[in-house]
């Protein structure tokens, strides 16, 4: 993979200094489409261009922290890695507001992120995302930078995921290669998460997916049926695996 950071946070520090009305919301959509009439050039889909003070604040955190500089160097190592991978991406930060963004419920949203984003990698774009009710330090910034850029990698080598079986494949193996170590279960919270989700492996349901991925909580917030699960459960599961080295074997639907 040729990989190209470009820095993102100080444009959207920017576009929040105006004032917040349509003006912001013009500027905001002139960004996004550069020199293009109709197509995306700079991809801050996920930024809400009229959130509240609490995301520019939060941006100059990240800017404090020097966030787009650890990206950086996190990209340039990532790149040392993934040189036999085909593609070429430029790599940037986004902030998106699951803190008071009315339009964002953070669980469809983040399952939208690690799933869809075709549309981005057509464009040649992989978006690390970062979250408004989030204070994230460098360490976990660096790991949404590598998660995002092996996630694009297991995907153009296996393709979409849909199933159940494949999200926690893909998933774990990103976060594994990226080096994170979490989520994390108890040895018996892990055994019966494995329980509870081994005979779902074949879902391709969201009301499925997204209790058995983010646990109760994330369920009851969208009127899903809770499995019993801890928050997270699922990807602390997929992330045993995959530093097991068990994912194949565990992930493969009956």
């Amino acid at each position: 993979m040729d990989l190209e950071f470009v820095p993102l946070l100080g444009i959207q520090r920017d576009l929040y200094r105006l004032p917040r009305n349509m003006e912001r919301f013009h500027a905001y959509l002139k960004t996004m489409r550069g020199n293009s009439v109709n197509d995306l050039e700079v991809p801050l889909v996920a930024m809400n261009p009229m959130a509240g003070e609490h995301v520019p604040e939060l941006i100059d955190r990240l800017l404090e922290l020097r966030a787009d500089e650890v990206g950086a160097a996190a990209v340039a190592a990532a790149s040392e890695h993934l040189k036999a991978e085909p593609g070429r991406f430029k790599v940037g930060i986004v902030v998106a507001d699951d803190l008071r963004g009315r339009w964002t419920n953070r669980y469809v949203y983040e399952l939208g992120h690690r799933l869809g984003a075709k549309p981005l990698y057509k464009r040649g774009w992989i978006v690390p995302m970062l979250w408004s009710s989030e204070v994230p330090d460098a360490a976990a910034i660096r790991e949404e930078v590598l998660t995002s850029v092996h996630r694009a990698a297991y995907i153009g080598r296996h393709g979409m995921a849909t199933r159940l079986s494949e999200i926690l494949a893909q998933e774990g193996a990103a976060m594994a290669t990226a080096g994170c170590v979490e989520p994390h279960l108890t040895a018996d919270d892990l055994e019966y998460t494995r329980a509870v989700i081994e005979p779902l492996l074949g879902a391709t349901e969201h009301s499925i997916i997204i209790p058995c991925l983010f646990g109760d909580e994330a369920a009851t917030s969208l009127g899903y049926r809770p499995q019993g699960l801890s928050p997270r459960a699922g990807f602390a599961l997929a992330l045993h695996q995959a530093r097991e080295g068990r994912v194949v074997q565990a992930f493969r639907p009956a």
